[in-house]
Formats: structure tokens, C-alpha cells, sequence
């Protein structure tokens, strides 16, 4: 075991999930921050446990070959939002694809050789070889006060609320720092105070500013622990000569708490949003939407999404966790059909408008947890549909970071979908996901990490599950429900018994109209035929030949023939 405050010469063989790099000494783990894979260095013991320790970088002694030369921000080491800048772009895009992999099959316990065939390359940003910034249409600036007194604007340090100064995140557009000035200026000028969070005084808490790529538009939210910013037009007067500015809103958030946002928006100047595009579809963005901020790769790993997808005009689509509906709209466009699901009422109302300006109508989106609201649409379906199961073409799930709660991903396979499409932005949970949609009879068909995130360590990925041959064959059907036979048995079994028993010995789910298509082959009366199409044109799924076999199993078992 380590001491504390030992020094030790460390090679770094791999990177952890929050950034640090991790290596060993003799058996003992390190975790040492600003470290890269391949890299020699001298670092101190901070702290140490039985197992493992954490330990503070000292010296590079042999740099990696990945380690860039002059990292691009002064601030990287202390800031807490890039964690692997000192990473050359093409190691970072590597690492990325290698910690999806990694994952896959260690968690999701897939065959390395299945993923050899269906795993694509990371997309990165465009140009071999470059450093991307600027990319972030979002950026949460805290405000606060310096050692000497001065408002300041930046971000948090690691770990801690310890506000680092800094106006001009590489990662964000250009014009955030004059808006940053602009304000500090202001509230110098004024003597406005910036918040304390631990005494729980003074006003300005944060600045959340918004750009629209494709439109110039310009976001500007002040997050206040209060009511009304004293001299307020005066800001408002000097802001709105930015170029581009186009919202200027207020929040209240007197709280004490570490959420950012309050619960209100109140206009000072402008409209209440801005718009921007993603492909061809045009959203309006609110202070409390839920946009992606890296919108040229969103485009890249939405149009991945509809691809998987593989739309043709013809199917019903459920998108859940589908936010302001950005998933939802790209997949309208190519479907019959769109649900959208979201707990956000703020965000379902987005979802609802963004479809109205888009002029797309075959759009529904709800309100609720997704793990609540799929679940009991399908038990309400079945009992309204007398005994029929609810039925989606391609389900699509884009879950925050703890992935699917297994509640949903049941009622996903009991709606026997035939294609399953996961976004994910954490390819643990997504792995854990996939390992019981597999267990399932789902398998993966294609996987493609996406590099939302430059220079930190967070990968989103898409990857597409599929029923398989079989059930991916079905025949498209014009039907209701009401015109099928529904009476029971006289003798022998009900319609539910019947598909209990195959359930159960054959892990086959059959419907009523299956089932009495097959009493009438077996001379089972069933009255009048209410399984007729309503139209020559229209043409009836017909008992594929498996199902047959296990439906007449039943009837055997309960002495019906």
C-alpha cells in the first residue's frame, strides 16, 4: 500500500471515467488527473486506500505521443469541464471508440467477433487531424467574487463550486465573452453583488447564454436570487447592441440549492426563444429547453438515428425520452406515425410547437416518465383491444445517463417491435441495456459512437437492435380489433388461457385472430366469421406456420382436439 504524500514514476496505461488517467506501481492503482495514456510521469500520493489511490501530478517525465504540445486553453488543468484536452484529436476519438467497445463487451457481455462485423468507426468532428472548438451552442457561466473583490465569470473547478475565472471557454462561440464583459461591467459599474452560496446573499447567481448556429441568434438568461435586477433597462440597453442578440429573459432562483435554473422566465427584451435548425427541421429554443449543444455532430447522430431506423412511410414510431421533440420530428418526416414521450411539461410543449412550426401533424407527444407512461398505455391497450397487444414498428430511446429502468425495456419487447434504436451518452448503461434486450431475442445489428463532446470524455453512441428475419416480415394488416372473434371457447379454453400456455412453452405471443384462424382449420366452431377484410384490397396477417404448431399444442393440452 501507499503513503501519503510518496512520490512514485508511473506510466499511464489507461483513463477513467472521469478523465484521470490510471496507472500502477507495483500492483497498486493510481488515479493521477491530467494524465494521458502513454504518458511517464512523477506524481504524489494525495490519497491512499488498501486497493487503490489518487495521487496529483508533479512532472511529465516522458510525454505520450498523443500528448499535444501546447494545450489550447491556459485554464484545462484547473477547470473541471474538459478533462482530455492534453489529447491529440485522433487519440481522443480512438479512446472513445475503444471505451464503447470496451464496455459492450465486458457489460453487454457481446462477442468481440460480432462486434468486429457490426461495429463502424467514431465520427468525429470533420478534418483529420484538428482540434475542434467553438463547437458548444450552450454555455452556464456561474457568477462570483475574486479574492480581491471583483465580480467574476467562469466555471467550477473539479469536484468543487471554487469558481475559476474565465470568459472565454474554448469550447463555446466567440461572442460569449463581450456578453460576459458587457455584464461584469455592468455590475462593477452598479455595484450589483454577485451571489454567495454559502451565505445564501447577493443577486446574480449565473449568466446562461444560447446561439443559434444556423440562425446567429442570440440567448441571454440571468439567473437572480431575487426579483428584479436594480438599473435593468441599462443592461438591457447595452446588451441589445450585440449583434445577433434577439432574448434577453430573467429567472428567479432564490432557493438554496445547486440548481442552476429557477422556475420562471420573465421577458425583459425580445422574444422568450431563439430558433436554430438541425437538418431541415427548425426548433424554437426556450431558457429551459433541452437542445443538444453540439449541433453540427446532433445533425450527424440524429441522421444516423432515422438511417438505423429505416423508415419507409409505413410505420408507427415511439420516441421516448424524446425532449423538445429533436428525435421525434427528423423521424416524422419518414414515418406514418410519431409518439413522443418526456417527464418535462416545459419540454412537451416545445415538442408540440416545434411540430406546429414545422407544419407535422403525425406528431403526438405526452407528458410522463417513459418508464410509466409505455407500460400503461400498453396494459390500457390490451384491455380496451380485448386482449390484443399494443404494437410499434421502431421504438427509439434516447435515456439520460442512467439508461432504461428494465420496467421499460420489457414493455419494449412485449410490443415486439421490429427494429430498436438506442442514443446513449453513456455506453455503460447502454451496454447493461442492451445485454437484456439481447436475453430478449433482440440482437445488435450496427453500433456508432459519435463525438459530441471534444476534449472531455463523454461518447454519445446509436446503436440498432432487430427482432430478426422472422418477425421483421410481418404483414402490414387492415383490421380492428372489433371485427374479430372474441367469444370464448365453449369448451375447453379462453383466448387468455390459450396465449398463457404458449407463452409459456414456447416463448410465442399469438393473437386472438391467430388463434381463431387456426379453430376453424381444426373444425372448432366460432359462429359467425368475423375475420373477413373490409375491402378485397385489404389483406389479413396470416398464423405463420411456428405459431400454428404451438396454438394447436393447446388445444391438445385442454382436450379441445
Amino acid at each position: 500500500m501507499m503513503q501519503k504524500n510518496e512520490l512514485v514514476k508511473v506510466k499511464i496505461e489507461d483513463i477513467g471515467v472521469g478523465g484521470e488517467g490510471i496507472g500502477k506501481v507495483d500492483g497498486y492503482t493510481l488515479f493521477i488527473k491530467d494524465t494521458i495514456i502513454g504518458d511517464v510521469v512523477e506524481a504524489k500520493v494525495m490519497k491512499a486506500k488498501k486497493n487503490y489511490g489518487y495521487a496529483r501530478l508533479m512532472n511529465v517525465l516522458t510525454p505520450s505521443e498523443d500528448r499535444v504540445e501546447e494545450v489550447v486553453c491556459p485554464m484545462a488543468r484547473k477547470c473541471g469541464g474538459c478533462q482530455i484536452q492534453e489529447m491529440k484529436y485522433p487519440a481522443q476519438l480512438a479512446f472513445k471508440e475503444s471505451k464503447v467497445r470496451g464496455n459492450l463487451e465486458r457489460i453487454g457481455e457481446v462477442p468481440g467477433e460480432l462486434l468486429d462485423q457490426i461495429m463502424h468507426p467514431i465520427v468525429g468532428m470533420d478534418g483529420e487531424g484538428m482540434q475542434p472548438f467553438r463547437y458548444r451552442n450552450k454555455a452556464q457561466f456561474p457568477i462570483g467574487t475574486d479574492k480581491d473583490g471583483r465580480v467574476t465569470a467562469g466555471f467550477y473547478a473539479g469536484r468543487t463550486h471554487s469558481i475559476i475565472g474565465n470568459t472565454d471557454c474554448v469550447l463555446g462561440v466567440e461572442v460569449n465573452e463581450e456578453i460576459l464583459n458587457c455584464i461584469l461591467d455592468f455590475m462593477e459599474e452598479f455595484e450589483i453583488p454577485a451571489y454567495d452560496e454559502v451565505k445564501h446573499k447577493g443577486l446574480v447567481r449565473h449568466v446562461l447564454l444560447r446561439y443559434g448556429f444556423k440562425t446567429d441568434e442570440i440567448m441571454v438568461c440571468l439567473v437572480i436570487n431575487g426579483k428584479t435586477i436594480p438599473h435593468c433597462h441599462d443592461l438591457v440597453g447595452r446588451l441589445r447592441q450585440i449583434p445577433g442578440m434577439t432574448s434577453i429573459t430573467l429567472s428567479s432562483n432564490t432557493a438554496k440549492t445547486n440548481v442552476i435554473m429557477g422556475d420562471t422566465i420573465r421577458l425583459l427584451w425580445g422574444q422568450e426563444f431563439i430558433t436554430d435548425y438541425i437538418g431541415e427541421i427548425k426548433y424554437q429554443i426556450s431558457p429551459l429547453s433541452f437542445y443538444q449543444v453540439n449541433p453540427v455532430q446532433t445533425e450527424k447522430l440524429y441522421g444516423l438515428a432515422l438511417d438505423y431506423a429505416g423508415l419507409t412511410g409505413n410505420e408507427t414510431v415511439w420516441d421516448l425520452y424524446c425532449g423538445i421533440g429533436t428525435i421525434s420530428l427528423f423521424l416524422a418526416k419518414k414515418a406514418k406515425q410519431v409518439y413522443g414521450v418526456e417527464i418535462i411539461p416545459q419540454a412537451i410543449d416545445d415538442a408540440k410547437n416545434n411540430a406546429k412550426i414545422n407544419n407535422i401533424t403525425n406528431a403526438e407527444f405526452y407528458v410522463g416518465k417513459a418508464e410509466e407512461v409505455l407500460p400503461e398505455y400498453y396494459k390500457e391497450y390490451e384491455k380496451t383491444h380485448n386482449g390484443e397487444t399494443a404494437h410499434a414498428d421502431v421504438i427509439v430511446v434516447d435515456p439520460p445517463r442512467k439508461g432504461c429502468e428494465e420496467s421499460l425495456l420489457q414493455t419494449i419487447v412485449d410490443m415486439q417491435p421490429e427494429k430498436v434504436v438506442y442514443v446513449s451518452c453513456d455506453s455503460a448503461t447502454l451496454a447493461r441495456d442492451v445485454k437484456f434486450l439481447r436475453a430478449k431475442g433482440y440482437e445488435l445489428k450496427d453500433v456508432t459512437p459519435v463525438d459530441q463532446f471534444p476534449h472531455t470524455v463523454h461518447v454519445e453512441t446509436v446503436v440498432l437492435l432487430s427482432k430478426g428475419e422472422v418477425d421483421s416480415k410481418k404483414i402490414r394488416v387492415e383490421f380492428s380489433l372489433e371485427d374479430m372473434d372474441m367469444s370464448e371457447f365453449q369448451d375447453g379454453a379462453t383466448y387468455p388461457q390459450i396465449k398463457e400456455y404458449v407463452l409459456e412453452h414456447t416463448g410465442l405471443k399469438v393473437s386472438n385472430l391467430y388463434i381463431s384462424q387456426i379453430k376453424r382449420k381444426c373444425g372448432i366452431g366460432v359462429g359467425k366469421n368475423y375475420n373477413l377484410p373490409k375491402s378485397e384490397d385489404s389483406r389479413q396477417p396470416q398464423c405463420p406456420p411456428e405459431k400454428e404448431k404451438a396454438i394447436r399444442e393447446a388445444f391438445k393440452y385442454f382436450g379441445m382436439i
